[in-house]
């Protein structure tokens, strides 16, 4: 029987965190997945010039802070982050948007033990205006000499009007090969720029990746109303051709998923308490078959009230040419992340607020989500904590899971109240708490901590 592990990543050292860590992101090593790397908006403890990443060498039941990103800023840590372990020899290669100068760099460390800073990559400067770097790395090279392909998905506001792109490397482990810039926006542009997320799905068998991204058609400056199209594009050379794999009837590069929607972008609207809008999309393929790709993104359209933001999940079956609606869309539900593993088991995890009350959940189904297992990963009021005005993202643009085999990891932001009732499958902390009192404590034991949001781990073991 499938097992459910979530776990409150924040050490034991840090029991005295009252931050808001949003906005996490996951990486598990495909050759051991007991080495792990989370992230998440968490500054140095001690204030120095480094941002930590939490990482864990047991499969996640316990975690440490190592602080070697550069760019530490004493609210967040860095920016934008994300990770993804090299398919062999255990190389970390990090996205970031730098706390401190906003450049979005390319980083490396050579395995999860490493205290010295990373190595920077590459670097796409502040004054180009970068946003959400994505890292998804690559199948292992044919003649197994460690020539790592790395992708980062980033939305290059300063390439306006089409700034969905991807940076590639075809040897990020030497870093000899360098990253080219692949613009994968090639449409008629008719708005200002395309939308933050640009999401990669890169297949095992090394030839087939998947680029999506919100292509905006048009933005109301005085409502802050974006119209955009959801576009899929293909490369079949591994990533290192030009992603003009897919076309519409116009003959135009990438195919349309959806078109014509509508959202408030970066607005904190009622429905969603705290939390922003207009950012959120998810992309994935499975492992056993390079034309089945999933997508999930966030829009205004089919709720009850003209405010509502409705998660939609399609699927394609002939690798991306047609799409069909796969899943009974959520009302007022964002942060999708979409998964399949070795089984062609599909995961969907999300979150959703309904009667003021954040709730993470995974569903899985191996029928299209005809049938569903569904499980309640946490919940907790959507008011608590308060975040200060105009703290924007609250929970964060994304959570982020994938698989190894059959095994799904994830990891989500939370209220870290210690309430049983909060968490319908269970959890450990490792900060101290009292989940009789439903308090937290500093690391003396002693001293009040009040509630906050931090990361949490999960893992679906088959």
């Amino acid at each position: 029987m499938p097992t459910i592990k979530v776990v409150n990543i924040t050490p034991k050292a840090q029991s005295g965190d009252a931050n808001l860590d949003g906005e996490p992101n996951l990486a598990v090593n495909p050759e051991n997945p007991k080495e792990m790397v989370a992230t998440a908006f968490t500054p140095d403890p001690l204030g120095g010039p480094l941002a930590p990443v939490y990482v864990s060498t047991d499969g996640g039941d316990t975690w440490v802070l190592n602080s070697v990103v550069p760019g530490n800023s004493p609210g967040t840590g860095t920016g934008d982050i994300s990770v993804g372990f090299a398919a062999q020899g255990g190389t970390l290669y990090t996205g970031i948007l730098n706390g401190r100068t906003d450049d979005l760099q390319i980083l490396r460390a050579p395995n999860i033990a490493s205290t010295t800073p990373m190595t920077v990559l590459a670097t796409v400067p502040s004054q180009h205006t970068p946003d959400q770097p994505w890292v998804v790395t690559g199948a292992a090279a044919a003649n197994g000499g460690g020539q790592d392909v790395v992708y980062v998905g980033k939305n290059i506001v300063g390439s306006a009007p089409r700034t969905a792109e991807v940076a590639v490397s075809a040897d990020a482990r030497t870093g000899t090969g360098g990253f080219a810039d692949v613009q994968v926006d090639q449409r008629p542009a008719t708005a200002p720029q395309d939308g933050p997320p640009v999401r990669l799905a890169a297949h095992p068998g090394g030839k087939v990746v998947y680029a999506a991204f919100e292509n905006w058609t048009g933005f109301d400056q005085n409502t802050l109303v974006v119209t955009f199209d959801v576009v899929v594009t293909r490369d079949d050379k591994g990533g290192l051709g030009p992603f003009e794999g897919l076309t519409d009837q116009a003959g135009d590069i990438g195919q349309p998923v959806v078109s014509g929607r509508t959202v408030p972008f970066n607005v904190q609207v009622a429905s969603l308490g705290q939390e922003r809008t207009g950012a959120d999309l998810s992309i994935a393929v499975d492992p056993d078959d390079a034309d089945s790709v999933w997508i999930a993104w966030c829009d205004g359209l089919g709720g009850t009230v003209p405010t509502d933001y409705v998660l939609h999940v399609r699927h394609s079956g002939d690798g991306g040419r047609t799409w069909a609606a796969a899943r009974q869309d959520l009302i007022n539900a964002k942060n999708p992340s979409l998964a399949v593993n070795s089984d062609g088991l599909v995961g969907l995890v999300y979150q959703q607020l309904a009667k003021n009350q954040w709730t993470t959940a995974l569903e899985l189904t191996s029928d299209g989500f005809t049938t569903m297992e569904s499980h309640v990963l946490h919940q907790a009021p959507g008011n608590v904590p308060k975040a200060p005005p105009g703290h924007l993202p609250y929970l964060g643009d994304y959570i982020r899971m994938l698989t190894i085999g059959k095994d799904f990891y994830g990891v989500f932001v939370g209220n870290n109240t210690p309430d049983s009732a909060n968490f319908p499958v269970g959890v450990t902390y490792q900060r101290n708490a009292n989940f009789t009192t439903h308090q937290l404590f500093a690391l003396d034991g002693v001293t009040r901590v009040l509630p906050s949001l931090d990361p949490f781990f999960f893992h679906r073991a088959a």
